[in-house]
């Protein structure tokens, strides 16, 4: 069975030009975009199968993030149902130099694990082993604005 720690995965991008507004910050398409992708590596890493975006709860945008400045997205699952997994997203702002990072952005996006045939598939049970997992889990549940 999976640990959450091992669905972890980052990811960075450098905010181009034709990433970002008239503004110079970033489109929040581009950030959604980047936190979709990340959050589905999560999935398909837990669920050991293609998975798709199923729902995507509210984005809010806390901080801009300009051109040439560096997005640092942190993805990882923190719930399993019987064919979905709850990943929970962070983008930031991240200086390279000294590993700061600037919270702009969280979503918890539900992906749903698929067969071959593109019908939904059972998934593991999560596992949680750590101190450190079950901080990160306390924390996607409290945040999560679509659980009940």
């Amino acid at each position: 069975m999976p640990d959450l720690l091992s669905t972890r995965i980052t990811n960075r991008w450098v905010v181009r030009s034709s990433d970002a507004n008239h503004l110079g910050t970033a489109h929040g398409g581009s950030i959604v975009k980047w936190m979709d992708e990340v959050g589905g590596m999560s999935a398909v890493t837990f669920a050991g199968k293609w998975c798709v975006t199923a729902h995507m709860g509210s984005v809010d945008f806390n901080r801009p993030i300009h051109t040439d400045d560096t997005v640092h997205v942190e993805a990882y699952v923190y719930e399993a149902g019987e064919t979905s997994v709850r990943v929970h997203v962070n983008a930031s702002r991240e200086d390279l130099r000294t590993g700061e990072l600037e919270p702009a952005s969280e979503a918890h996006i539900v992906y749903v694990a698929v067969d071959e045939d593109h019908d939904p598939s059972l998934v593991p049970t999560l596992t949680v082993d750590t101190a450190e997992g079950e901080r990160l889990r306390e924390a996607a549940l409290k945040g999560d604005p679509d659980r009940e």
